[in-house]
């Protein structure tokens, strides 16, 4: 699940890490009354959407008077924001953080993921702050450090003091820059977050260490343990089909392609994409059906991919364990009948039950294309996708 900069800035304040003053607005009449609220020379019109490179796609701006708040507000608020992370058809601004200026000395930038080879946290920090840090990684990673942090013991004081002086943060500011580090290492863990990220973070001309921009990602299994991060979720900048289907209890992420996959199983679901990719055809989705899939879920899952005015044809790959196959290819059968299906369907069933599902797929009276094995059904939906 993600939030928004001004939300993420919030969580990072609960944990001591320093923030500029900023208010969230939803029009152009409120910007302007932020801007009042939290006076001074100079203010910060940022965009408020799901992704990165808002400043590259003119989604932040600095303003020099309220009147210039007023005009950046009025450009930014309604605007399809274009950038790397969005796609060409770009995402709809419709909420803005309006923020206090900082006088910038240095930028960095700090982050935090899971090592899952390690079983740890690592703490990623560079002196090119600013930057995307995939293209630090790519041009200059020497000027990346990196800091495995033991979960016994957290982020040392020692450690995270190393880090900021190996990045080129200065021994007057390293109270500040420890602040900052181990308050987003307990916002990581306690909040069971999947990324936490600070870019830039910055020396102001005063010396002190503040984060200017924050990303927070948590893992959505653990939210059952945080109804506070629900309560952040923001519809509007999700896929309306990913919401239905958290509905049904569907794993679905859209994709640009044309050929649904319905899958039990997320390591299935991944290499049926790559076999797709393999034989000539393009993935429209990434769908798992899980273990328990009822004909109701079944039949949730093809309206999802049906949705979809790009979508050519449909693979079922199903690898019977918990999940019978019989059970499935009823799904299978209901689900067509009820969304009268008209793309081509292919179906390769494997595991408990096989035979019985198979003979239900053939009796059906539907034009259902069996499949052998994956390769087989990757060949045969791709050609029923193309033809």
């Amino acid at each position: 699940m993600k939030i928004h900069e001004y939300q993420a800035k919030e969580i990072l304040r609960q944990f001591g890490v320093p923030t500029p003053r900023g208010v969230p607005c939803f029009t152009v009449a409120e910007a302007e009354t932020a801007a009042h609220t939290l006076g001074g020379a100079a203010w910060v019109v940022k965009a408020q959407i799901h992704a990165g490179g808002r400043g590259k796609g003119g989604g932040v701006k600095v303003a020099r008077s309220a009147d210039e708040v007023n005009e950046y507000a009025a450009q930014v608020l309604g605007m399809h924001l274009v950038t790397h992370q969005t796609g060409m058809e770009g995402q709809l601004v419709r909420r803005l953080l309006i923020e206090e200026g900082a006088q910038i000395a240095q930028e960095f930038y700090v982050g935090m993921v899971i090592d899952r080879s390690r079983q740890r946290v690592v703490l990623m920090a560079s002196s090119e702050g600013g930057m995307e840090i995939e293209e630090v990684a790519a041009h200059t990673p020497e000027k990346i450090r990196k800091l495995w942090i033991d979960p016994a013991t957290g982020l040392a004081d020692a450690e995270a003091d190393g880090i900021a002086r190996s990045i080129g943060i200065p021994d007057v500011a390293l109270h500040d820059a420890r602040a900052c580090l181990q308050g987003l290492y307990r916002a990581f863990v306690e909040k069971d977050a999947t990324l936490a990220e600070i870019n830039p973070l910055v020396l102001t001309a005063q010396q002190r260490v503040v984060a200017l921009d924050a990303k927070i990602n948590f893992d959505d299994n653990a939210l059952f343990r945080h109804p506070e991060i629900v309560a952040l979720r923001d519809l509007d900048e999700e896929n309306p089909a990913e919401i239905e289907a958290s509905k049904f209890d569907l794993s679905y992420i859209a994709l640009d392609g044309d050929i649904g996959c319905l899958v039990n199983g997320a390591g299935l679901a991944m290499a049926t994409m790559d076999i797709i990719k393999l034989y000539g055809g393009s993935p429209a989705n990434f769908l798992d059906v899980g273990g328990g899939a009822t004909t109701e879920k079944v039949t949730e899952a093809f309206k999802l991919m049906l949705k979809n005015p790009h979508l050519k044809a449909i693979l079922v790959n199903i690898f019977g364990g918990i999940m019978k196959c019989d059970v499935i290819a009823e799904g299978v059968v209901a689900a067509a009948r009820e969304v009268r299906l008209t793309v081509p369907l292919v179906v390769r069933l494997e595991g408990t039950n096989v035979d019985l599902g198979k003979k239900i797929l053939a009796e059906s009276g539907l034009p259902i294309i069996s499949a052998g094995n994956m390769a087989d059904a990757a060949q045969q939906v791709v050609a029923a996708a193309k033809g």
